[in-house]
């Protein structure tokens, strides 16, 4: 053990002599290993908030299709879906999305029933009155509004309606309720000028799980102009999308790879006459090959340990700090408008173990590979060229 500490110490040194080299080497690793710690962080964050947006979402979403557009759905379905075998409980939703100019902002719009209770996470009570609502922790800090303030928006027929702010969420997902401004159903539908018989789409209860699938053909067959959505179908719309985001996240940042790349080929392609001669030295001295090739992994492994930990501490400060602002408009899409919230932190070791795979491991046996070369190679020869 004490061998093995007094060589790394000694490889400790050697760094230190060519400091200017491998602080450039380190800046530049530590860098790609922070811009694609930063998307996978944002990309499994999203992902997540989605997932837990998802967890009390219905087993069945049911929208109309008119031209390939979703359309308002009539609320007479409602009677004939819930006459169907393995079908629970079947409401009419009614929401939509709003965008005020004033603060740049996009909400969601949702409307409940007046018998409603009490809403989770929601400080204050839920809407029980014409021309209360309750709103997201987004929504009032964009606003700048609290409890017992009104809060006035614009209707379909372009005229101010105030609202009375009886309640504000506050979240464990901030995706969940951050843009959410919920009022009673006849609010909602005389404020986008709903008509009676129409509903923005049907929320549907299925008792066995494993039957979601029968269920949903069984309502396409028997609404043909209808588009049944699962749960498990959002899902993987959704992890579909920050995939897709992710990966052409990466491909921008596609230059950091490069240099990389370039950088692990410049050290795998051959080592410093400086170098050879040093090792040259160490074997003329005395030291085994594989003494020479312990000094040369703990060399690299010193190197790719401290950029690895440096670009995954700036990923986490740019992400869950900061964030994000480097990726994160590219990553929420339409939420260049969305009311800033930040990103609750998930961290997944699998993905450390995955980065750690693909950045330290190539960097370490490129910089323990040539030196093998030079380290079976007689030390008289080595130390003249």
């Amino acid at each position: 053990m004490k061998r093995h500490l007094k060589i790394l110490e000694f490889a400790l040194s050697s760094l230190g002599r060519r400091k200017y080299k491998n602080l450039a080497i380190l800046i530049v690793y530590a860098f790609t290993v922070s811009v694609l710690a930063s998307i996978l962080l944002v990309s499994q964050s999203l992902r997540m908030e989605a997932s837990f947006l998802l967890r009390e979402a219905p087993d069945l979403v049911v929208q109309t299709v008119r031209a390939g557009r979703h359309d308002l759905v009539p609320t007479s379905y409602v009677d004939e879906i819930a006459a169907i075998a393995g079908v629970g409980e079947v409401k009419a939703r009614y929401w939509g999305y709003y965008y005020d100019a004033l603060t740049r902002g996009n909400y969601t719009l949702l409307g409940i029933e007046s018998t409603l209770s009490e809403l989770p996470m929601l400080e204050g009570r839920v809407p029980s009155a014409p021309g209360e609502c309750a709103i997201g922790a987004g929504v009032a800090d964009v606003m700048q509004v609290v409890n017992s303030d009104d809060l006035f928006l614009i209707d379909s027929n372009n005229i101010g309606v105030a609202f009375e702010i009886v309640g504000v969420f506050r979240a464990e997902s901030s995706l969940l309720t951050n843009d959410l401004v919920t009022l009673l159903n006849e609010d909602l539908r005389l404020f986008f000028g709903l008509p009676e018989d129409r509903a923005t789409d049907i929320a549907v209860e299925v008792f066995n799980e494993d039957e979601t699938s029968t269920v949903a053909t069984k309502i396409k067959r028997a609404l043909p102009e209808t588009r049944p959505i699962t749960k498990s179908d959002l899902l993987k719309t959704y992890d579909a999308v920050f995939n897709w985001r992710a990966g052409m996240m990466l491909t921008v940042f596609s230059s950091a790879l490069v240099a990389f790349c370039i950088l692990a080929w410049d050290k795998a392609t051959g080592i410093s006459a400086e170098e050879r001669r040093e090792i040259g030295i160490l074997k003329a001295v005395g030291w085994d090959t594989s003494d020479v090739l312990e000094l040369k992994f703990w060399e690299g492994m010193a190197i790719s340990v401290t950029a690895f930990l440096l670009g995954i501490i700036a990923a986490f400060a740019h992400v869950f700090v900061f964030g994000a602002p480097l990726v994160s408009a590219v990553m929420k899409g339409w939420s260049v408008v969305f009311p800033e919230f930040r990103l609750t932190p998930y961290f997944s070791l699998y993905q450390v173990f995955v980065m750690a795979f693909l950045t330290v491991a190539p960097f370490v046996a490129s910089t323990v590979i040539p030196s093998w070369k030079a380290s079976v190679t007689d030390p008289e020869s080595v130390i003249r060229t």
